[in-house]
Order: C-alpha cells, then structure tokens, then sequence
C-alpha cells in the first residue's frame, strides 16, 4: 500500500528491526505531558464502556478554553477525522486548496466527488498574496487553509487571512482554517481567526491535540464552527464513538498544561532558528518556517533514502503538489537528536 503522509515508523521497524530516529512526523519531542499520561492511566478503569459519542466533557472544556459555545465544537479522530468529514458533510462541486499544502485536503474532497482547483503560492518564495485570493473562483463553494502551512512552515499574514475570510464570505463559500500547528508558533494569537468565528457562520478552525502534545497515537483533533448548524452536519457525518475514552480524558487534561506548552515553545524557537542557520551552512536551500518544522531542497533526490538506511526517517516532499524531487521535510526535536540529524546530513552530503 502506498503512503501518503510521514510518521511511518513502523514500517522501518518492520524492515530494520530497530527504532529510527523519526524527523518525518511533526510531533513534540517533549512527549506525552505527565498531566495528560496520568489521565489516560486513569480513564484505562472506564475502557470497558461505550466513550461518550458527544465528547461532553471534553467540549465543555474547549468552549472555556477558546470562548466558542460547546454547541459549536466537534471532537473526531484527529483533524484529519474532521477534514473527511467536512467533505462529506459538504459534498461540494467545486473547492480550492494552496498547494504546496496539505495532501489530505484534495484526498476528502475528491473522494466525494469535488473538482479541486490547486491555487499555486509563488514559487520564488511559497507566501500567500492577494493574487493566490483572487484567484478562487465564485463557484467554490469550499476553500482550505493550512496556518502555518504544512510543509511550508510559513505563516499567512492577519491582513491576507482577513481579505481570504472576506473573499470566502462574498462567494458564499465555507472557509476551513487548519490551525493544527498554531500553537508552535511565538505568537499563535496573532494569526488565529477563532475570533472571527461569532461573526461569520461559514468559517471552520481545525485543531489538534496530536502534534502539541505528542498524541498522535491516541488521535484527537477538533472542529469549531462559526454556526451552530454546521457543526451538527459535521457531527453527523462521522461515525458515532469516533474518540475514545481515553482520548477525551487525555485531551481534557492536556488543556491544563500550560507550562508543557511554554517550555514547547521555547524549545521549538530556539533548535529552530539553529537548524535554519545549520542546514543554510549546509548549502541547503531552507524556506524560513515558523512552526516545529523546516522545509528545504537539496540537489540530491535520494536523501530521504541515504538517511533512511542509517536510522533517520525524514519527510519526502516530492508527492506534495507545487514541490519536486529534492524537497524535504524535518521536524525539529531535542537538541541532541537534531544535532544528531545535523552530523548525518553533512556526512550524506558531502562526505
């Protein structure tokens, strides 16, 4: 089977019988926070019951949390759970996502059967512009958003994000936001539209506990929707007990880790701009991302090759739409482990 996203260590371990050091998955290299490991063990005496297909007590917590009524919130299966099910609660004709971007985007839409059209960002430097706006045609009914961009890293300005929201509102179409990598950022607030969620009915902000608090395995993501009625089309469109238990007592928790999340950031700011620096002297080509992680070509187009046979997975970028072979994908993680990635890389290539 082929694969369309990074994270797939288990089929290293299953080739190498071994661990590899895993840059490919944009994941907290601070793992699991204690607070959060300690509700899962604790929800574990419950894993005999049906979970609650509502989510009650976990929305409770994000409609505090965020200040959007429980009534708007929608718990899935990570954010890709909800992507899917956007789409078919949707069934659009026609939609627009940026390319490059996220793949899982076109994947839901086109299996409903949606035309997409891929709006390319400019190439010289993958930013959003006003131009990329303009070009979504009145008949979209649907327009995807990553912020930052995934595999760009690259923020959208708030006045580009505003003119976007604007745009959307006067074709009548649905905005989906995906903010999954926000809070990786120094300033996520600044580049949130969850403030704009009262005001505009057709604009949905896609969050996830998967990469900020190392939860990809047990898959938590959420929608908040700026009506009410959208939001019950989205819950319906899934099936019923889509998270778990334990998922719902894990995100809860994780909720209260607000010093998990500053030391997060610290750390991401500070091996990130060393790792921009590092992979530059390297001769590297390397976009100035401001989530956990950087994208960069190199002339090789076997890298991710080359590392993966000495332990290292990174992300190949080349099936990603608007990219080519050379492109690459690292997350950032501990000092040690990226100074790890830092010697291999230098040793691939140049010997």
């Amino acid at each position: 089977m082929h694969l369309t996203h990074g994270g797939d260590w288990a089929g290293f371990e299953s080739e190498y019988g071994k661990k590899p050091l895993d840059f490919s998955a944009n994941v907290s290299p601070l793992g699991l926070p204690d607070g959060v490991r300690a509700s899962v063990i604790e929800a574990l005496a419950d894993a005999d019951r049906y979970p609650d297909p509502l989510c009650r007590e976990l929305r409770a917590a994000l409609a505090e949390h965020h200040g959007v009524p429980a009534s708007r919130i929608v718990c899935g299966n990570g954010a890709s759970d909800l992507i899917w099910r956007l789409c078919l609660a949707l069934r659009p004709k026609k939609a627009a996502v940026f390319v490059p971007g996220f793949a899982e985007y076109a994947l839901a839409l086109r299996a409903v059967g949606c035309e997409v059209t891929e709006i390319p960002l400019p190439p010289s430097d993958f930013r959003m512009t006003e131009d990329c706006v303009e070009q979504i045609s009145p008949d979209c009914e649907v327009v995807f958003l990553c912020n930052p961009n995934n595999p760009t890293g690259l923020l959208t300005e708030r006045a580009l994000l505003l003119s976007l929201l604007d745009r959307c509102r006067r074709i009548d179409a649905v905005l989906a936001v995906d903010e999954c990598f926000l809070d990786f950022c120094t300033d996520p607030e600044a580049y949130s539209l969850t403030g704009a969620l009262a005001a505009v009915p057709k604009l949905v902000i896609l969050k996830a506990f998967t990469k900020t608090y190392a939860m990809a395995g047990l898959r938590l993501g959420y929608a908040l929707c700026g009506d009410e009625a959208l939001a019950e089309r989205l819950q319906s469109a899934g099936p019923p007990w889509a998270v778990s238990h334990i998922a719902q007592a894990g995100g809860a928790a994780a909720l209260w880790e607000y010093d998990y999340v500053n030391r997060l950031r610290t750390l991401i700011a500070k091996e990130r701009q060393r790792m921009f620096a590092s992979l530059t002297a390297l001769g590297l080509r390397v976009l100035p991302g401001q989530a956990n992680y950087l994208l960069f070509q190199s002339d090789d187009p076997t890298l991710a090759d080359k590392l993966r046979a000495r332990g290292i997975l990174i992300r190949d970028c080349s099936n990603f739409a608007g990219l080519s072979a050379g492109w690459y994908r690292i997350a950032i993680r501990t000092a040690e482990e990226n100074g790890a990635l830092l010697n291999m890389l230098s040793e691939v290539l140049h010997g």
